[in-house]
């Protein structure tokens, strides 16, 4: 509507024959047009805006790739004479405006990916989510099962509830859902002669959705080696707890919680620079020997991956080896050279949104990050204290509970004397 074009949808989820797109040679039964063509005669102008939805659900199948069909559609030096294997001539497509979607970047072919301009589109916080349910989505569903304004309503207090109890994502679909289900159930009532309007409170909330499952709440913890980092995922950022114990051993590493090559990757870089800095951090080098480790990220079901857990591990690592608990209300999120430099990661704003929701009170983030606060809510940066850090000592002197104290060469030797003598005296 604003750019005064005829609009054409094309839906790509589970297309797999290339023919879909370029269209059959003339010489098969029942052979036609791809679908490009067809949408371009469907919006009978040859400028409308294009939606391709789904572009990450291209599949490849029997009848080629249609993701490298794709290539020619989508790239401004070779779409004018764009080549349909029905029409047998060159198509001028260079003056369509194409917008495509997708949940996952990962999933899109690379030399496609090239030919795109990448606009992310992040997720809500809990007061716009409240916002859009009162101003659209309510509306919406009332005129979907009949009801009028008048027979039903639902406060702000309410609707956040339903947003921080039931529904944890970064758009707004599921919160679409449950206020359909809380209308169906005020218009079977008043269609049974119960009642002759509703106002849902917050004990009808649990009555109709059930109960709440406010899962990301970070409630805290005081054991040591336990530390909360943040993630992205595909529908949003999510609080991710990272635990380690250490015991007896020889210094044998267990990693469990179904972790990604990187994610163990980065867990080996981490034990790495701790024990190269381990005079710094009050730790007495033969224990890398002496204990096994064991690292856990629960969830053990739910694949996890990404170049963002390193300050964590580290943070986690150092906890459980000086028994030195990491403050209950921080939270962090950033990758870690074997120098110890903090690089910066990708996904910022859904990670704060993940921490806002579970009441974290402090995020370490890269200094180089720093940049994207800029997009950042109002909200976010008032209710959230943000420390940028460059290096890994920075984040242990900010998340854990007690300073740690430098241990000299001197006092090591000491140690392993007496520890030799005690062994001694034991055989």
């Amino acid at each position: 509507q604003a750019l005064g074009r005829p609009y054409v949808r094309m839906s790509l989820g589970g297309l797999r024959d290339e023919a879909e797109i370029r269209g059959h040679r003339k010489t098969y039964i029942g052979a036609m047009p791809g679908r490009i063509l067809q949408n371009m005669k469907k919006a009978g102008s040859n400028d409308p805006v294009f939606i391709l939805d789904e572009i990450d659900k291209l599949s490849y199948g029997n009848g080629g790739d249609p993701s490298s069909s794709m290539l020619e559609v989508l790239d401004p030096e070779q779409n004018d004479s764009f080549y349909d294997n029905y029409l047998e001539m060159g198509y001028d497509l260079s003056k369509v405006f194409f917008i495509a979607t997708a949940n996952n970047l990962g999933a899109i072919q690379p030399a496609l990916l090239d030919r795109m301009e990448i606009i992310d589109v992040t997720g809500y916080t809990t007061d716009e989510k409240v916002e859009i349910a009162k101003r659209h989505l309510v509306p919406k569903q009332l005129g979907n099962h009949g009801i009028t304004k008048d027979q039903f309503s639902i406060g702000k207090p309410e609707l956040k509830s339903v947003v921080e109890g039931y529904t944890r994502e970064s758009g707004v679909r599921n919160l679409d859902k449950k206020v359909a289900k809380l209308i169906r159930s005020t218009a079977k009532d008043i269609a049974m002669g119960d009642v002759a309007k509703a106002k849902i409170g917050k004990s009808d909330l649990e009555t109709i959705l059930g109960p709440s499952r406010e899962r990301d709440v970070y409630e805290g913890n005081d054991h040591a080696g336990v530390v909360t980092g943040l993630a992205w995922t595909e529908y949003g950022g999510e609080i991710l707890k990272i635990e380690t114990v250490v015991m007896p051993g020889k210094g044998r590493m267990q990693i469990t919680g179904k972790l990604g090559d990187v994610m163990q990757e980065s867990i080996k870089a981490a034990k790495s620079f701790i024990r190269s800095k381990s005079l710094d951090y009050g730790i007495i080098p033969p224990l890398f020997e002496k204990k096994d480790f064991h690292i856990h990220v629960p969830e053990g079901a739910t694949p996890k991956d990404g170049p963002s857990a390193g300050i964590g591990m580290v943070t986690s690592i150092v906890s459980a080896i000086t028994n030195n608990p990491v403050r209950r209300d921080v939270a962090m999120t950033g990758e870690v050279t074997l120098t110890g430099q903090v690089l910066p990661i990708g996904g910022l704003k859904e990670k704060l949104l993940a921490a806002h929701r579970a009441g974290i009170k402090q995020v370490i983030i890269p200094k180089e990050n720093e940049k994207d606060l800029v997009d950042m809510p109002k909200k976010i940066i008032d209710d959230i204290k943000i420390t940028p850090v460059e290096h890994a000592d920075e984040v242990l002197k900010i998340a854990l509970t007690k300073e740690l104290k430098r241990v000299e060469w001197v006092e090591v030797e000491k140690i392993s004397q007496s520890n030799d003598k005690s062994q001694a005296s034991i055989q």
